[in-house]
């Protein structure tokens, strides 16, 4: 399963550790909206899209399922962010 695509909706506002929202589209046929770009303590990350079950907790509507895919998420989104910064 290959990227094909990576689009970032940068977050305007300075407040906040969300500081850009993600859309990743797989072998150009199957597309992930809701991933944020949040920055943590040892630099950015990327969070997968998750939703509000209830009493506070979140559970995540799609991710990966080992850490190489995770770390090709990552890699993927996290360059397209640092070059929207330019």
């Amino acid at each position: 399963m290959n990227i094909t695509d990576v689009r970032i909706k940068k977050v305007t506002s300075q407040e906040g550790k969300v500081k850009a929202f993600a859309s990743i589209t797989f072998d150009d046929a199957f597309v992930v909206h809701g991933l944020k770009v949040i920055d943590g303590k040892n630099g950015y990350f990327v969070a997968m899209p998750r939703r509000d079950v209830g009493n506070g907790e979140f559970k995540d509507i799609a991710h990966p399922i080992n850490n190489q895919m995770r770390e090709n998420i990552q890699s993927a989104v996290l360059e397209a962010f640092n070059k929207s910064q330019d």
